[in-house]
């Protein structure tokens, strides 16, 4: 009698996971246009499928890259940034910012272990601001939505921004700001972080079956995973060429000059878009008068502002700390969108 009462709960919690993915959000804008505009759904589907079989090399060869690094080991080299000199701590943090393979939940206790350790606040905010920017496969994925000029710069501007971030915080620490950066915390190691001393990297990972079986299920995973958010984007983008008019993109984030730049880097940080999702969308704005400045603000701000990435930095440290992670963000993303209209 329990398991009737109880698998029909469950089967309902089954089916409201289902409705939050991304897979449920494409079924439902594609039924929205069949039914509200079906004279435009194939020129929709047709746009989307398109676009997402553009950019199916880059998402294989973005998952192989994936699972090599995690299959190795890799991301443990990541913690060698944190040892040494402060001033080339800054700047390997910031490089291994945008190499890093970590997904969201390993990046804060891995994090939270450094500082609770005594890792200098301002090497953890050059990898902090530089981590949410890039890694190997948006690089990729960047690269064939918005073309390999648009990635590069986005790439350089996540190295960038880490050492900006890392080398301000430095000098407002040689002030006496920053004093005592962290909460209370107690690091708990859930990823391995923590005071555990890293292993070396084991590049030949086929010749150990475990490796061969992360490297497997990191694959399925990740492609998936990449899968489901670039539908999504691809769709969206469509719907945007479609129906969102020309002018009035332009109107808010066209043009030249500091203003619209400002703008998009306002907008884009409340309005933090999946790192996967991003580039396909900024693809069809800039089809509709949105200049590549304003793109690049856009992009820097969002991926400052993701909900990971904040939540990685109120948990650990103060509000003064986190604050100046935020002004950091937004500054250096304007920053980043002049030099790149410049450019």
């Amino acid at each position: 009698m329990a398991e009737l009462t109880q698998n029909p709960s469950r089967a309902g919690k089954a089916a409201l996971d289902y409705l939050k993915t991304p897979w449920a959000v494409v079924v439902a804008l594609l039924i929205a246009v069949a039914v509200l505009d079906p004279g435009n759904w194939t020129t929709v589907v047709t746009f989307a499928a398109r676009a997402l079989a553009h950019t199916s090399q880059y998402i294989l060869f973005a998952v192989l890259l994936l699972a090599y690094l995690k299959a190795t080991g890799a991301e443990v080299m990541v913690a060698r940034a944190f040892e040494g000199r402060e001033t080339r701590m800054i700047v390997l943090a910031a490089l291994f910012g945008g190499l890093a393979p970590f997904c969201s939940c390993e990046v804060i206790p891995f994090i939270a272990g450094l500082l609770a350790l005594g890792a200098p606040l301002s090497a953890v905010m050059a990898f902090w601001l530089s981590s949410p920017l890039i890694d190997p496969p948006t690089l990729l994925i960047t690269a064939g939505a918005l073309g390999w000029p648009f990635a590069i710069g986005k790439a350089v501007a996540a190295v960038a921004l880490g050492l900006f971030g890392g080398f301000t915080v430095k000098a407002l620490m040689g002030h006496g700001a920053f004093a005592q950066p962290l909460r209370e915390y107690k690091p708990a190691g859930c990823c391995g972080c923590g005071s555990k001393k890293p292993d070396q990297p084991h590049w030949r990972f086929w010749q150990e079956p475990e490796r061969r079986a992360r490297f497997r299920a990191e694959f399925v995973h990740n492609g998936l995973f990449l899968l489901k958010w670039l539908a999504l984007a691809y769709v969206l983008e469509a719907l945007l060429v479609s129906y969102v008019p020309a002018d009035l993109i332009a109107g808010v984030v066209g043009g030249e000059g500091l203003l619209p730049i400002a703008t998009a880097a306002l907008v884009g940080m409340p309005a933090y878009l999946n790192s996967y999702v991003a580039p396909p969308l900024l693809a069809g704005l800039m089809e509709q008068g949105m200049t590549a400045g304003a793109a690049m603000a856009f992009m820097v701000a969002g991926a400052v502002s993701s909900i990971p990435a904040m939540a990685a930095v109120w948990s650990l440290v103060k509000p003064r700390v986190f604050l100046t992670y935020l002004g950091l963000g937004i500054s250096g993303a304007i920053i980043a969108g002049v030099m790149f209209q410049m450019l």
